[in-house]
């Protein structure tokens, strides 16, 4: 529904409206996504853009607020954060987004960005939703399970990349810089290789592009909200590092 209005210029009467809050239609959707992965595509790419020339146009397009659209595009980057994707920078994460809306938003970054992960944000959402409840009730769960095949991507990498940038950290969290919490069951001390530019973002499996981290602080850079700021950390602490 839209909520018409009237507006006063000079000697004449227009007539305006203003979309609702409920009124995102898959039009309005899609475009904000399409805008969003624009942009991102850019700050990849080194370009320069306007944000605010983005939420202006869709804002002329649909009849909605340009701060409408900023916040439905921290919707966007927290939809991103739950994946463990990385997010325009500057747009924080904002979880004032029902399951719905979110759903659709997963679904528009797998078509818009190619992005080929498992549905899981109407989950997660549900999920944090329920954690907050007070005395929330125990469930009764589901002691037999409904299974379906779903086709994921898999990059082959070279294993000699991750060897020798575990050998470089010794054992260190290139992250927190501190020991790594625990031994495998191979005796080795235990990190994890991060790729600052996902794979399957463009990014290369090179030593350049690739840091040691402790689960913690591998968890922190996918799902944190201070993600941005590790990153940025890391590239300029870890010298092999190059960005692009």
């Amino acid at each position: 529904m839209r909520v018409f209005f009237r507006v006063e210029r000079g000697r004449g009467t227009v007539w305006a409206y203003m979309a609702t809050d409920k009124d995102w239609d898959s039009e309005e959707l899609r475009a904000t996504v399409e805008a969003y992965v624009e942009m991102l595509e850019h700050e990849r790419a080194g370009n320069i853009f306007v944000k605010k020339q983005y939420c202006k146009k869709l804002a002329r397009t649909f009849g909605r607020s340009e701060k409408a659209y900023e916040n439905r595009m921290q919707n966007i980057s927290y939809v991103l954060s739950l994946v463990g994707r990385s997010w325009l920078m500057g747009v924080k994460p904002a979880k004032n987004v029902g399951t719905d809306i979110a759903a659709r938003i997963e679904a528009l970054l797998e078509e818009i960005g190619g992005y080929n992960d498992l549905p899981i944000v109407a989950f997660e959402i549900a999920a944090r939703e329920g954690a907050g409840q007070k005395n929330l009730a125990q469930p009764d769960g589901m002691p037999v399970l409904e299974s379906r095949r779903i086709s994921v991507t898999q990059f082959q990498r070279n294993p000699l990349v991750q060897a020798w940038v575990l050998q470089q950290a010794k054992g260190v969290c290139e992250g927190c810089e501190k020991p790594a919490p625990f031994r495998g069951t191979d005796g080795l001390p235990y990190l994890e290789l991060h790729y600052l530019q996902p794979l399957a973002e463009g990014g290369g499996d090179t030593v350049t592009n690739a840091v040691a981290l402790c689960p913690n602080c591998h968890r922190e850079i996918h799902h944190g909200a201070n993600a941005q700021a590790l990153v940025a950390w890391l590239y300029d602490t870890v010298a092999r590092l190059m960005r692009g």
